[in-house]
């Protein structure tokens, strides 16, 4: 739980609460975050990836935002509702406490996608408190006019695109572009506020406290249902129980889609220009949730994305950049046209912000390993593939066997030119590896004696140039002597026994160069420069593949200390932004999925370790 004095007499204030001063709701098509101080400055309707309607975290003065907090000082703290992705934010004041709970009603996995709701319920538990809202929607990233006017005792704002109906339980009154209210509670009372997106079908509808409490428990029981699924029993299960919730959050319900993380341009250095929109489906992002979520037992998340693969990442894309891109709209679009935002000042001044990702015309060829590994995991965890499938399987294989041997970006995404990747030569070989296996294990048609040869060369090829005899290690890219935390991955594919002796080198030079105090940098932008300017902080991802690792390696005691150390980096609910900057800030986008399917799978390997 976080612990944070805010001062309310001031409400509008331009300063910036951190990245890490924010907890995540959602209803599996977009989410809100919602900071300690009771303001929603993030909410995109009605989906993730739409124009944001609160922006406030990414410009205090002209993104809009939902202000609700106490207007007297007051202390704040933040927790979930146990086992749940409802949120709430208490107020402790001098005359009383009081609470607000935050959540979007789920309607199912395939429910009434037009009803988008977003629900805020205050309560004085404890003597009395006046409180303040005021909501100030800034439509298209603060771009499309609006218009406001009461409709009856409803607040209804209205834009091109977009409309929006505000309901209260007291008197509304318009303000310029915006809504507000002050209202006092005293013990056992309450008030709602229910934000609704209408236009069409859709009408404004009344959001009456009983129906409040009832939506309430409704998604209390939806999401304890979910989770009741898990069958992780080890030691860290607030942790990853809680790293589950986020991944689920992060699951776009009409298409089984799976976003790396539903924000866009949170810096991932303040003050500077590495900020990206990542509120679409990485392919392998989203394939290693795949693995993270089986793991758990969560089979229909791994199968809706599946069934996402089948719909819209089909080999016969026949780009340049491979027969897959890396990166797609959560509704299957490939036009991912990446622009900037100048209007918009940036997190703290951090400029520039960015809507689309030109990433998604890179060639990443460590994208088939993570696909086809989770394709692998799904037919052996959750139930068998297809012909249909194993035919797009066999037309990514045959491709990667003709394709392996060229360089691409990589894993980082960087714009400094291609390389020989070590991480994608291995990730090749995985694609390869698995589908072998698949083929062997099922009896499947396949060229084996190809593919067999493909894989074979690749092992031998990184066995030969990705290893530097003068570092002792494995390194970023053949002809070079830089050092990559990607490398970690090489054992935990089993692509080299954990205990081998080049291994245990390897290990040995990133803990001297890249590690510090348990946390992990990706590499060294000044020894690998990376095409953009300034430095970042430790990568979240690479400490817990870290610890991993470690595991692997034997040094139980050790990945233990670390795992233990990382969980003191996350914030107050136990999420994760994408890095951690020197002084122990979350950086970039938040929460990330990465981040959190790593946690899990170190917590499940620490875990089998230590017995």
């Amino acid at each position: 739980m976080s612990g944070t004095p805010i001062d309310q007499d001031e409400p509008g204030t331009s300063r910036y609460l951190p990245i890490a001063e924010h907890g995540l709701i959602g209803d599996l098509r977009s989410v809100a975050l919602v900071g300690t101080d009771g303001t929603i400055d993030w909410y995109c309707c009605p989906s993730f990836d739409a124009p944001s309607v609160f922006a406030s975290i990414l410009d205090t003065e002209r993104g809009g935002r939902f202000e609700l907090a106490a207007t007297v000082p007051a202390q704040t703290k933040q927790f979930y509702f146990p086992d749940t992705n409802v949120l709430i934010t208490r107020f402790f004041t001098e005359d009383g406490v009081g609470e607000v709970q935050d959540f979007m009603p789920v309607d199912g996995e395939s429910g009434d996608s037009e009803r988008h709701r977003l629900i805020r319920r205050v309560l004085c538990v404890r003597g009395s408190i006046p409180f303040r809202t005021r909501v100030a929607p800034r439509f298209d990233y603060g771009t499309r006019p609006h218009t406001v006017r009461m409709a009856g005792d409803v607040a209804v704002f209205e834009s091109a695109e977009l409309s929006l109906a505000l309901t209260a339980t007291v008197p509304l009154e318009v303000d310029g572009l915006d809504a507000r209210a002050d209202f006092k509670l005293s013990e056992g009372e309450s008030t709602v506020f229910a934000l609704d997106q209408v236009g069409g079908e859709v009408t404004p509808r009344r959001c009456a406290r009983t129906e409040a409490e009832e939506q309430f428990a409704t998604t209390v029981a939806y999401w304890r249902h979910w989770l009741s699924a898990s069958k992780y029993r080890g030691r860290w299960r607030e942790m990853v129980h809680r790293s589950a919730l986020t991944l689920k959050l992060l699951t776009y319900a009409p298409t089984g889609a799976i976003v790396a993380a539903p924000t866009t341009s949170l810096p991932e250095q303040l003050g500077g220009e590495r900020n990206w929109d990542y509120r679409y489906v990485w392919v392998r992002d989203a394939a290693f949730c795949v693995y993270a979520l089986l793991r758990l037992g969560f089979t229909g998340e791994a199968e809706a994305f599946m069934n996402f693969v089948t719909r819209h990442v089909s080999p016969g894309d026949g780009k340049p950049s491979g027969p897959l891109q890396i990166m797609y709209g959560i509704d299957g679009r490939t036009d991912l046209t990446e622009r900037e935002l100048p209007h918009l000042e940036g997190h703290q001044g951090s400029a520039p912000v960015r809507v689309g990702n030109a990433a998604a015309d890179q060639l990443q060829l460590d994208i088939y390993g993570a696909l086809i590994d989770s394709i692998y995991l799904y037919d052996k965890w959750a139930k068998p593939i297809s012909s249909d499938q194993w035919d797009d399987v066999c037309a990514l294989v045959d491709w990667v066997c003709e394709n392996w041997d060229q360089p691409d970006e990589g894993i980082w995404e960087t714009r400094g030119g291609r390389k020989n990747f070590l991480y994608s030569r291995l990730m090749c070989w995985v694609a390869i590896e698995r589908a072998i296996r698949i083929a062997n294990r099922r009896g499947l048609p396949a060229d084996l004696p190809r593919w067999q040869a493909a894989r074979d060369t690749i092992y031998r090829r990184i066995m030969s140039k990705g290893w530097s005899e003068s570092r002792q290690a494995f390194v970023q890219h053949e002809d070079g002597d830089v050092l990559d935390a990607a490398v970690l991955m090489m054992p935990l594919t089993k692509f080299i026994a954990p205990t081998d002796p080049k291994w245990l080198s390897t290990l040995d030079a990133l803990t001297q160069e890249l590690v510090s105090d348990s946390l992990v940098y990706r590499y060294d932008p000044l020894a690998s420069p990376d095409g953009l300017r300034g430095d970042e902080g430790t990568f979240s991802i690479c400490s817990f593949w870290y610890v991993e690792a470690m595991v692997h390696a034997g040094r139980v005691d050790e990945a233990r200390l670390a795992f233990e150390k990382m969980l003191t980096y996350a914030n107050h609910l136990g999420l994760y932004a994408e890095e951690i900057s020197h002084t122990g800030e979350q950086q970039g986008n938040f929460p990330q999925a990465f981040t959190h399917l790593a946690l899990i799978s170190a917590a499940f390997n620490l875990d089998r370790a230590l017995g």
